[in-house]
């Protein structure tokens, strides 16, 4: 497996892989990742569909892209996924799968057409005081040091940042900043998340910075992320040949080691209360989901919380199979799981999705994102977060294109609530928010919203219904750690099996994205069938001169260097460095990034 970038090989079809025809793969989980590795099978390495088989526990394929309705509580989205122009691998897939409501068309074609025709950007960042624009009008209000920090962060090795929190490489002043906010609540990380990890989204997405306070370098789908992306990638397979095989409980894969060679050789799991196994072959793949973001979810609904009882620190069927294969290496080599899933004290957020169809609510969120839901476009363009709830829920809600299901009443409206602190009182409701029913969590919102004090109890009530979703390991990738905690998506010496998903490892490329897992089925696939065609390379806009300086103009809130806060030693120096450079190219690209006039 290479990487490769560019044209020529983007749209190459690689010739046929040896043992493309006696190959079986068994693919363990129907997320994203595994989905992706069974499309790259068909796609590239040309094995025949029937011979694939994925393996899901569930009656349902997708993973944690999840979407559905309950017809007796309502509809559940446990998050969403956010996408931009370079996730290179998803464009790569998605090219080549059709639509399902358009014929004759892709999934990248029917996407680049609804963003190109709605593009994607908020009226209303933040909010406070009960509906208020926050005003934090796309500044970042990076003080001094906390630039610098940022920027010593973004140069320092991985290395250097393993087992680091963000708390210990970025000073006590950053927290307040605006850059915090929305760094924090889009990506979802917390003061004792990694270092390092923050590091990989600095490099990978330094081209996005201005779109980081209006989230105008984002891209949606027009339905939930099921409907848009699992449902046709499924339908796909399916037409293929390939085989779903649900109800499969997967609890280890037996694997040996003979002169340095690691051969996957038994698949071992429970169907309706049974254990079994499958023997592999020769020519027999075996890719590995490990680990998952939603394992234990816990659901609540409109008069109901959530049932805890069942988070154990350390426990949950995705976090025991990676723990049983991991057991069986000599130096470590298949990660140390223990690493993510042992603090859900540390990991877990909570979501709520709720239904509504009344008009002075739909009005008081009209007041808010300054767009009306109903009319089938952008509504909030990413989350709103409630700055006044930073030190309670920490709460934040976002409205995608309505509707979000096909099966929506075209009359109601769908909210995305999500809370980053699920362990404090609210500020209307003074409990935590994992101990809430769905009213409860909706009546937070609405006083967030501006709906009268008087109104709320009765609203949340009558008015909407509300689903909610306690996620004890939502966050775990986001935990301090090694490189080598994570496997490599095809170990050393593995001659058969790879690791797939948010756990593998993979250079560069920044987990809890949808790019990252179909990147590490790519590769997996690519990698064991020996296919002939490059990788798309993870977008390289941290090497582009262009782009770094362009992110400095605006990461300094687009102040020229002449207004910065230097001091006279450091003003000194800058005047002899633009005297060396003028009437040179790079005059020119300071001048093209905003940072000289």
């Amino acid at each position: 497996m290479y990487y490769s970038a560019g044209t020529y090989e983007a749209f190459a079809r690689p010739e046929k892989p040896e043992y493309a025809d006696q190959t079986s793969a068994y693919i363990i989980g129907t997320g994203l990742a595994g989905l992706s590795a069974a499309f790259y099978l068909v796609r590239d390495g040309q094995v025949k569909g029937e011979n694939i088989h994925l393996l899901e526990k569930l009656e349902l394929a997708g993973g944690s892209c999840d979407g559905r309705k309950d017809v007796r509580k309502g509809f559940y989205m446990r998050g969403g996924r956010e996408m931009d122009n370079h996730f290179e691998c998803m464009w790569d897939l998605f090219r080549d799968v059709p639509s399902i409501e358009t014929p004759g068309i892709s999934v990248l074609d029917e996407y680049y057409w609804l963003n190109k025709h709605d593009p994607n950007y908020s009226l209303c960042r933040a909010s406070e005081k009960r509906g208020q624009d926050a005003h934090t009008d796309r500044k970042f209000g990076l003080d001094k040091a906390s630039a610098l920090a940022l920027s010593k962060l973004f140069m320092t090795p991985e290395k250097e940042l393993e087992n680091k929190k963000i708390s210990e490489v970025l000073p006590d002043s950053f927290w307040s900043t605006n850059f915090w906010l929305y760094w924090q609540t889009m990506f979802a990380f917390q003061r004792w998340s990694s270092a390092l990890e923050m590091k990989r989204y600095l490099c990978r997405y330094c081209h996005h910075i201005d779109g980081l306070p209006d989230f105008s370098a984002l891209r949606f789908t027009k339905y939930n992320q099921y409907e848009s992306m699992i449902l046709p990638l499924v339908k796909y397979l399916e037409a293929h040949g390939v085989r779903v095989e649900y109800g499969i409980d997967v609890k280890n894969v037996l694997i040996s080691e003979r002169n340095g060679k690691k051969l996957a050789e038994k698949i071992i799991y429970e169907k309706e209360g049974k254990e079994e196994s499958i023997d592999l072959g020769e020519h027999d793949l075996v890719f590995i989901t490990n680990g998952s973001c939603t394992d234990t979810s816990c659901y609540g609904d409109q008069t109901t919380a959530p049932d805890l009882s069942k988070v154990k620190p350390g426990y949950g069927e995705a976090w025991d199979l990676w723990k049983n294969i991991a057991k069986q290496a000599k130096h470590g080599e298949y990660g140390r799981p223990e690493t993510f899933c042992s603090d859900p004290e540390a990991t877990n957020w909570m979501s709520a999705t709720i239904e509504t169809s009344d008009e002075e609510i739909i009005q008081k969120i009209i007041g808010v994102c300054k767009r009306d839901p109903r009319d089938g476009k952008v509504t909030t363009g990413g989350i709103v977060t409630v700055k006044d709830s930073t030190d309670n829920w920490y709460l934040s809600w976002t409205i995608n294109r309505q509707p979000q299901f096909k099966a929506q009443d075209k009359n109601t409206v769908l909210v995305w609530v999500y809370a980053l602190s699920t362990n404090k009182p609210g500020n209307f409701v003074k409990k935590a928010m994992r101990n809430c029913t769905g009213e409860e969590v909706c009546e937070e919102w609405l006083y967030h919203i501006g709906v009268s004090s008087d109104k709320i109890e009765n609203y949340a009530k009558n008015r909407c219904n509300t689903t909610t979703c306690y996620m004890p390991y939502v966050n775990a990738f986001f935990q301090p750690r090694k490189e080598s905690d994570r496997p490599l998506v095809v170990p050393k010496g593995s001659a058969n099996f790879a690791f797939i998903g948010q756990f593998a490892e993979t250079p560069r490329d920044t987990i809890f994205t949808t790019e990252y897992s179909i990147r590490t089925g790519m590769e997996a696939v690519y990698t064991l069938m020996n296919v002939d065609r490059g990788v798309p390379e993870v977008w390289g806009s941290q090497y582009d001169v262009r782009e770094l300086l362009r992110a400095c103009f605006y990461a300094v809130d687009k102040k020229d260097v002449s207004e910065l806060p230097l001091n006279m030693k450091e003003k000194f120096l800058l005047k002899k460095v633009l005297k060396a450079v003028q009437g040179t190219d790079v005059e020119l690209l300071l001048k093209n990034s905003g940072l000289i006039k």
